[in-house]
């Protein structure tokens, strides 16, 4: 896209945008501005309403407040009495509002008519189009057994819903979005204290961030409480190959040679329990494995560590005193996207470690446990399937998955060999895997071999552009949504609700009322014999205050305890403690404590792709917004100026990425502010579909280049692996 369209006001935007039709042969126009009667409305000049809703535009579900005039939402406020916000809304949550009134929203059900990519659709009524994805479900359940259908969502209200449809339709192959994300470090930290921890960000004294980039990769509240906390005086240590916008902030940043996060984690150890920095009475009492740690870690001092990583060996033991100094109030960052390496369960195992050591857990400004919510579930009893296989197409792959998330790696291997059974249908809710999984070739080869397809979202994904049936959904604020249970660290614990801010427009319909109807037509209708609002009831049976709360502040908090929660309470492990050594993980033949081995070594001239995020960006969700597109721009290639030199590429070159799987070419950003083994760039461009008007074709998709390797423990995507070359290109 020129430059010169990046600077179109949001109003001039939608109006050149509306003259947008579908291109294919036989299509039907999918795009366009406001409706007529939208148009119209906002024009006149009626009263103002309000009313409560919770963000969609990331994961964090912030509370916030849409202002209606004559039925369109003219602007987003941020709930002031939704605490894991801190009361404020983002840059992305601001422009929910674009995505309503997206001019490239999927208005109508599609059937696909030419070749699988080509872009012919047939616009078709919602009952021809509920009738034949029910047929199609049917047919693959005679040909291919229940199991010969796969289910994907992503992080949503109604994505529990998916889960339910597939297993009273009768499959085990459910897979999520994050499984590529942050499953290595949930396994770490529940195989460590038996749950995932929340960090005390606001409280803690001395903080270390390997990896994460909580001032542009924003979570809520750790964001905002990470900066008021440093205002306070506490010290944050960054550990990243690149420089961040948390980096520049930082008291001390480290480019750490990418993959030795361990090597440093140990390191850190090995000072605490040699100079017997911990607390001896709390380690004897609540942890397991003290003995063999001490001996483990021997081998890893400073001066290893420093080989390895690249920080001095001074500055390692310095930073080990320092954070134990300020122990209990201290930590090692838990992060979030955890899916970097083949061995990143043992990593984020080293970080649970650490914290451990520090005495940290359950305690003011260390990690804490979840809190009390309070929501009942809503339970059912699915059918039995007499024919169907004995387990999931990714079972036994690795030893530790986790079974409602599965490993999508290691699934669609498994739908390409057609073993240990075949898999033909896939429903697709919400997520975009041609965007945001690892190796989009393999992905693209994978949407061929099914039979049927049908993805449901609001706009037309690569995914969506891929399918069979395409279904349109509501956005946020025009649907209602089951009550959902939040963590806010030391902030809250919470519960929010959806209901429709505004009608839903065009045909949408939201992907709940889309299975409840299929499940009808399967005979399956007796497992979505309710309404929302008698979902809700039954989620609230135990709270008589939350209703009245959500109404009145869009929020519901339920007084809990925030620290001391373990004083009676035994650890979910085996040894009922905090495990240092993992015994369940010597049972299974897996290292008990992590064994450190280097990263493979980056040939001469090439270079190892890490990802991240900004604040405007949530996976491939955000970029085709036209607000956020204006402050984000396309993706560039971040190289080291040393390395930029080396190959002869200069500022503002087109340059080719290039991996064993794919290429890219896009704009280079050269920069002292990454290693010169290291390269980046920013995800969620480069789309295949061109109804994502302002991607389509812009940048380089991080999809095509990744490879994809996958943790050996939980199977979560390793997308750290990668090693690419860059060439600058020549123009013709």
């Amino acid at each position: 896209m020129a430059k010169d369209n990046m600077k179109l006001s949001r109003r001039d935007f939608f109006k050149a945008s509306g003259l947008i039709a579908a291109a294919a042969a036989g299509s039907v126009p999918v795009l366009g501005g406001l409706e007529p009667s939208l148009a119209h409305a906002a024009q006149s000049s009626g009263e103002w309403s309000s009313a409560y809703s919770v963000c969609d535009m990331c994961f964090n579900k912030c509370g916030c407040i849409a202002r209606v005039q004559d039925g369109v939402v003219k602007k987003l406020d941020p709930n002031p009495k939704f605490i894991k916000s801190r009361g404020m809304l983002c840059a992305r949550g601001n422009a929910g509002v674009a995505q309503l009134y997206d001019p490239d929203r999927l208005k109508y059900p599609l059937l696909r008519k030419g070749a699988r990519g080509e872009g012919k659709w047939q616009r078709i009524p919602w009952d021809e189009a509920l009738d034949l994805m029910a047929e199609k479900m049917q047919d693959i359940r005679k040909k291919y057994t229940s199991c010969g259908h796969l289910f994907s969502a992503g992080a949503d209200l109604q994505s529990q819903f998916v889960g339910r449809f597939a297993e009273v339709y009768g499959s085990y192959n459910v897979t999520s979005h994050e499984s590529l994300c942050l499953l290595s470090g949930s396994r770490a930290f529940l195989d460590t204290f038996g749950e995932v921890p929340f960090a005390d960000v606001l409280n803690s004294k001395y903080i270390i961030m390997a990896g994460a980039n909580r001032f542009e990769a924003l979570v809520t509240p750790d964001s905002i409480d990470l900066m008021t906390a440093m205002q306070k005086g506490t010290k944050l240590v960054v550990l990243d190959p690149r420089y961040t916008k948390t980096a520049a902030l930082a008291n001390e940043w480290y480019p750490i040679r990418p993959g030795t996060d361990m090597a440093f984690m140990l390191a850190l150890a090995h000072v605490i329990i040699n100079e017997k920095l911990y607390n001896e009475t709390w380690i004897q009492d609540k942890t397991y494995g003290i003995d063999q740690l001490r001996e483990h870690v021997q081998k890893y001092d400073p001066r290893f560590a420093a080989e390895e990583c690249g920080i001095p060996a001074e500055d390692i033991a310095r930073i080990a005193r320092e954070l134990a100094a300020a122990a209990p109030a201290a930590m090692i960052y838990p992060g979030r996207r955890t899916s970097d390496y083949k061995n990143s369960t043992q990593i984020r195992r080293s970080f649970a470690i650490v914290n451990a050591l520090l005495s940290n857990w359950d305690q003011p400004g260390g990690l804490l446990a979840a809190r009390e919510v309070g929501l009942k579930g809503v339970p059912y009893d699915a059918p039995w399937y007499d024919d169907n296989p004995d387990d999931r197409v990714d079972a036994h792959k690795v030893p530790m998955m986790f079974e409602h998330d599965g490993s999508f790696v290691l699934t669609r291997d498994a739908v390409l060999s057609g073993k240990p059974y075949p898999i033909k249908g896939w429903f697709v809710y919400k997520t975009n895997p041609l965007g945001t999984a690892p190796n989009r070739a393999k992905t693209i080869e994978m949407a061929n071999a099914m039979e049927f397809m049908t993805v449901v979202d609001v706009a037309m994904s690569d995914t969506a552009w891929m399918a069979d049936l395409v279904l349109p959904a509501p956005s946020s604020l025009e649907r209602q949504d089951p009550a959902s249970g939040l963590q806010g660290s030391v902030a809250c614990a919470c519960v929010v609700q959806r209901d429709a801010v505004v009608p839903a427009m065009y045909e949408s319909r939201p992907v709940f009322d889309i299975l409840k109807s299929v499940a009808g037509k399967l005979e399956l209708g007796e497992y979505f014999d309710f309404t929302i609002e008698e979902y809700r009831e039954k989620q609230l049976r135990g709270l008589p205050n939350a209703a009245n709360a959500l109404a009145e502040d869009g929020v519901y908090y339920n007084p809990s305890k925030v620290y001391g929660i373990y004083e009676d309470r035994v650890y979910k492990t085996l040894s009922k403690k905090i495990e240092l050594y993992n015994s369940r993980y010597e049972g299974m033949g897996v290292d008990p404590m992590p064994v450190y081995s280097p990263p493979s070594k980056v040939p001469k001239n090439r270079f190892r792709m890490v990802v991240g995020r900004s604040a405007m960006v949530t996976q491939t969700s955000s970029q085709n917004n036209a607000v956020l597109h204006q402050l984000t721009g396309p993706n560039t290639l971040w190289l080291n100026t040393a390395s930029a030199k080396n190959l002869g590429i200069q500022p503002g070159d087109t340059v080719e990425v290039a991996s064993s799987v794919g290429r890219g070419e896009l704009k280079v950003e050269i920069t002292d502010g990454i290693r010169e083994d290291t390269v980046y760039m920013l995800s969620g461009f480069g789309a295949l579909s061109p109804q994502l008007s302002l991607i389509f074709g812009e940048g380089a998709s991080m999809s095509a280049v990744l490879q994809e390797g996958y943790d050996e423990i939980c199977g979560n995507a390793a997308l750290h692996e990668t090693i690419v070359s860059v060439t600058r290109k020549v123009a013709s």
